[in-house]
């Protein structure tokens, strides 16, 4: 049950998280801006995550098990639900309510979803880190390597600056901007104490998000460990750590006082590691943070039992990893298998985010999933992105400082011996087939988006889920289970809820556009695509509410396991392994700043899809592995799509 990018707004459906403007900026400077409210100022007041009715969790979960599952099947579910309702679940909900009333600093989930992903001994590459494109810089000589990787670096640091000074505007999605996003509720708010400044937000509409992940953006890895991995930060280092052909580099961004050094000096810097001719190594350590996390565990305690403690130290406290590719991105598929996964040799996956600048300038940010969500990557993503290309620290016409970089820049060095050695090649041998497997795909619907379907009063994103219904029935004939994300961030330490897009309103329009559009009238068709439409926007606003049932029953089951207790029947139901067996991951993301992302499959016989639904046209770009063709399930989507526009038109489906 691997989350996945959590880009969704709260509280409404289909727009996504969150659509604030990104704030005034103030210029070059150490800071990206100077928020009048501090950064945290909401964090103490926010509500807490609510736990479910457990009655509610059952109907909700039998909901979202009735498309997938026969009669028979149906009626054994319904038979462990009861069970589990008026019996150990019952005792094991009320445990669970106890507990959180004791804990009123966090969420439920907080706790088990850290424990979750950190007890996951499966590569996190793929499995879990996904990746976000940058756009490219409007100004197409400011997308040279050199000069993007610069302002990349020295916004990013901004970025950390003014988090860490207080300065960056709160998180907070407004639902009536022109009454809560002003100067005059600002000032305002900024005087009502913290442990009731939500309520004043609340009362204008506006709802700040929780902010409590941003602190392991920066300076911050994560440490494989023997069954259970440890998220690590180290806010006192200095240092930027580079990588590029496999060669490890650092040098110090800030100086003893905190201030950020001159960007003719970073530009130096980082002009002295692209001229550095060495070959790739003949053993890339890299290539470890992409082992299963125990045998990285293990090699891990190899390289510190043989002197390299110091180094690696070096790495995991640095403020991020930059990583300059040698090559150029040819398109959108290379696009996303190099930012994605790359050739294992030039990340470093276990920090919270690479920044990666191939030799094009084309640029991402790859990040490691344990520590945080979507939503405060798009943040750092969007400031990133507009303060480097609207008040960038170097231009082209930019001279880089004539100061000595050999001195400034260290190459680490490793000591490797001949088991580490062998657990590299190992390593490199699973990667590369593992990557073999790995097909990704991506189309653009250009018919339209966002402004004609809000013209046809539907959800835009429920379209969207709709269309992948549509076409995994004409690819594979069935419907199965589908996963997409939804942030819970409106709450103290929320993460993430499940949204269900199959339903039996769903499955019974797929099957009308797919298997008989003859039978039906354009108005029928619509009038389905209407249903759905406003079934899709209660679950996601129930979601968003924390009134999903996945992360409810995930926390009982987690309770029951924690307390030695034997697994509970309803876990063990088949139709309980299935609806968890997400052969549809799904998540979305749109943002001025990005191009776009993606993720691999969750399953081995699943897709991943990352899609946007934007004001003109429709992007989505569709991982699998060898059991799947994601070539044809986007030209399914495609004519899913087709078909939908054609009926909202009043026009008949093609055949």
């Amino acid at each position: 049950m691997t989350p996945r990018l959590l880009l969704r707004a709260w509280p409404r459906g289909p727009t996504v998280a969150p659509c604030r403007t990104l704030s005034a900026g103030s210029g070059s400077g150490p800071y990206l801006q100077h928020s009048i409210v501090p950064t945290m100022h909401y964090q103490d007041s926010l509500p807490r995550l609510p736990i479910p009715k457990l009655e509610d969790t059952i109907r909700r979960y039998l909901s979202a098990q009735r498309p997938l599952l026969d009669d028979g099947q149906f009626r054994k579910t319904e038979q462990f639900c009861k069970g589990f309702e008026n019996g150990i679940g019952k005792e094991l909900h009320e445990q669970l309510v106890a507990q959180d009333k004791q804990n009123k600093h966090t969420s439920y989930i907080s706790g088990p979803w850290f424990d979750m992903y950190l007890t996951a001994r499966d590569s996190i590459v793929l499995n879990f880190n996904p990746f976000m494109a940058f756009n490219p810089d409007p100004k197409s000589e400011y997308n040279d390597q050199l000069i993007r990787a610069t302002n990349m670096t020295i916004s990013a640091i901004r970025f950390l600056k003014t988090l860490r000074a207080g300065l960056l505007e709160p998180e907070v999605f407004h639902l009536n901007p022109a009454k809560s996003d002003t100067d005059t509720f600002k000032r305002l708010i900024r005087f009502v104490p913290s442990s009731l400044s939500w309520y004043g937000a609340y009362l204008v509409n506006a709802y700040p998000l929780d902010m409590s992940q941003y602190f392991r953006l920066f300076n911050s890895t994560r440490i494989p460990k023997p069954s259970r991995d440890e998220l690590f930060t180290d806010d006192k280092a200095r240092h930027l750590l580079v990588l590029r052909k496999g060669h490890f580099y650092v040098f110090d961004v800030l100086d003893r006082d905190g201030n950020i050094l001159s960007p003719s000096e970073i530009q130096a810097h980082l002009k002295y590691i692209l001229s550095d001719s060495s070959p790739v190594p003949e053993f890339p350590l890299a290539y470890l943070t992409s082992e299963n996390r125990d045998v990285w565990a293990e090699l891990r305690q190899k390289l510190m039992q043989s002197g390299n403690e110091e180094t690696l130290r070096k790495v995991d406290s640095a403020v991020f990893c930059l990583c300059l590719d040698d090559f150029p991105i040819k398109d959108l598929i290379h696009l996303s298998h190099t930012m994605l996964h790359g050739d294992g040799t030039n990340r470093w996956y276990d920090k919270s985010f690479n920044l990666i600048v191939a030799k094009d300038g084309t640029a991402a940010v790859h990040f490691e999933h344990a520590w945080g969500d979507g939503v405060a990557v798009l943040r750092f993503f969007n400031e990133v992105f507009k303060d480097s290309t609207q008040t960038p620290a170097v231009t082209p016409q930019s001279q880089p400082a004539t100061t000595n970089s050999s001195v400034a820049v260290q190459k680490l060095s490793f000591k490797l011996n001949d088991a580490i050695k062998a657990g590299i090649a190992a390593a490199k041998g699973k990667f590369e087939d593992t990557m073999n497997t790995l097909t990704i795909d991506c189309i653009q619907f250009n018919r339209g988006g966002k402004e004609f379907l809000k013209k046809q009063k539907l959800s835009p994103d429920a379209v969207a889920q709709l269309a992948f219904q549509m076409a995994f029935l004409r690819q594979y004939g069935k419907t199965v289970a589908t996963y997409e994300s939804c942030s819970t961030a409106a709450f103290k330490h929320g993460r993430t809820e499940t949204i269900r897009p199959a339903s039996l309103f769903t499955k019974k329009c797929s099957e009308a556009f797919v298997r008989e559009p003859a039978k039906h009238s354009a108005g029928e068709l619509q009038q389905m695509v209407v249903e759905c439409s406003k079934y899709h926007g209660q679950l996601t606003k129930e979601a968003a509410m924390g009134q999903g049932f996945d992360r409810h029953l995930f926390a009982l089951r987690y309770l029951a396991a924690a307390k030695g207790m034997a697994l509970p029947e309803l876990y063990m139901d088949p139709a309980y392994g299935q609806i968890n067996h997400n052969v549809l991951s799904t998540s979305t993301l749109s943002s001025p700043a990005v191009s776009l992302g993606g993720f691999a499959p969750v399953v081995p016989d699943g897709f991943g899809i990352g899609y946007a639904v934007h004001d003109n046209w429709i992007g989505c770009n569709v991982s699998s592995y060898q059991g799947r063709n994601p070539r044809e399930f986007l030209q399914c989507v495609e004519k899913s799509l087709e078909d939908m526009f054609d009926a909202l038109e009043g026009k008949s489906i093609k055949t």
